[in-house]
């Protein structure tokens, strides 16, 4: 009966993880060949009101603005608005030079986080479109028009468009946190041809006013929960790629993963915000969204259980599957000091993966610990 147990588990862990990271893939790419839903695209000039939220940017905020500014779009019918949470270096000073040109800065003294933040901005935007954009990443001179060419389709009340991060040359951490998002733009472009995204990319999304509505101040994942409220409606939220902000790839894995845990303990807010997220006959996109999101969050356990499960099952076959487990964690936690070889390098892409699903791993007793706590941080 013990046998017969671990023997489920293993092959239950096993066929969930392969359906995550190949399965749903591939549904992905027959269901967007056989029924793919094209945006009526056309490139009109709605009013848009564009909000950066920034803390202590006195380094980019400059440069984001003069970047805004030079944006193709008609100057009268673009407003900027800049909210300052609680920044105490030059960041203030830099804005105020911009007034002349058109830039409305908010600022207050005791800082209040990033959704706070954005709920001020909105509430002072007076364009039809809402264009989310944060302080660092730079944009494409037609990103804007590319982002509200979308709007013409009624059906669609969000759009967001596509972030390249930009790996130096000799660094290979970035390149590799490159490749793992060029794979998620990738799922993003074909959940958007089925129907609609399930997450904006923070530093370049638009949406319509009227599906914009404030969110609680300690949310994280704004980009995906401000989308939701149009999807919930029948609305689409999509992807434009020739929409396009840069931004430097984290040069340090643990920043990266840093990073990654704090975004997936929002998953875990997401849902306690929306709980109709997990209501299929509430949510348009819900088997999208638990193949994706929900799915990956529990992948980790998943790992754990093949590997415990397999050390109880003693036939050929699955002594070789445990030598394989064993030798990736292996590969994996030794990537630190692998040489810049072939070798070397396949054990750092497996300490990527090794790493994401730690991220996901701790994400869940993170928020499950102090849930009041996971709060939005500028990234480095």
């Amino acid at each position: 009966m013990g046998f017969l147990i671990m023997k489920l588990i293993f092959w239950f862990s096993l066929l969930f993880i392969i359906y995550t990271y190949v399965g749903y893939p591939l549904i992905l790419i027959f269901w967007a060949k056989i029924r793919a839903k094209p945006v009526n695209k056309k490139y009109i000039e709605p009013s848009v009101s564009v909000i950066i939220a920034a803390y202590n940017e006195e380094n980019f905020i400059g440069q984001k603005l003069e970047n805004c500014l030079a944006l193709d779009y008609p100057k009268d019918k673009l407003e900027i608005i800049v909210i300052s949470d609680g920044s105490d270096d030059k960041t203030n000073n830099i804005i105020k030079r911009f007034e002349p040109q058109g830039i409305r800065l908010f600022s207050y003294k005791d800082r209040k986080g990033k959704a706070f933040a954005l709920n001020l901005g909105i509430s002072k935007a007076q364009g039809e479109i809402i264009f989310f954009t944060d302080a660092r990443q730079f944009l494409e001179k037609d990103a804007l028009k590319e982002l509200t060419a979308n709007f013409n389709d009624q059906k669609v009340a969000s759009v967001s468009g596509e972030l390249y991060l930009l790996a130096e040359e000799k660094n290979k951490v970035s390149k590799r946190i490159g490749l793992y998002w060029e794979i998620e733009k990738w799922m993003r472009k074909k959940e958007s041809q089925i129907n609609s995204i399930l997450g904006a990319t923070g530093s370049i999304y638009a949406c319509r006013k009227q599906f914009v509505e404030p969110i609680p101040v300690n949310t994280i994942l704004d980009d995906v929960l401000i989308p939701f409220r149009g999807i919930f409606q029948g609305y689409r939220s999509i992807f434009e790629q020739k929409a396009k902000a840069f931004d430097k790839a984290s040069q340090n894995i643990h920043n990266e993963i840093k990073r990654k845990i704090r975004t997936l303990s929002g998953n875990y807010q997401l849902i306690a915000f929306e709980p109709n997220l997990l209501n299929p006959l509430k949510n348009p996109v819900f088997f999208q969204f638990m193949s994706h999101k929900i799915a990956r969050l529990f992948v980790p356990f998943a790992m754990i259980l093949l590997l415990v499960s397999n050390f109880f099952l003693t036939s050929y076959f699955y002594m070789i599957f445990l030598t394989f487990q064993l030798l990736f964690y292996l590969l994996a936690l030794s990537a630190r000091k692998a040489p810049d070889n072939l070798i070397g390098n396949m054990m750092k892409s497996l300490n990527v993966i090794f790493m994401m699903n730690y991220a996901a791993f701790i994400s869940l007793f993170i928020y499950i610990l102090n849930p009041q706590n996971i709060k939005w941080e500028k990234t480095s």
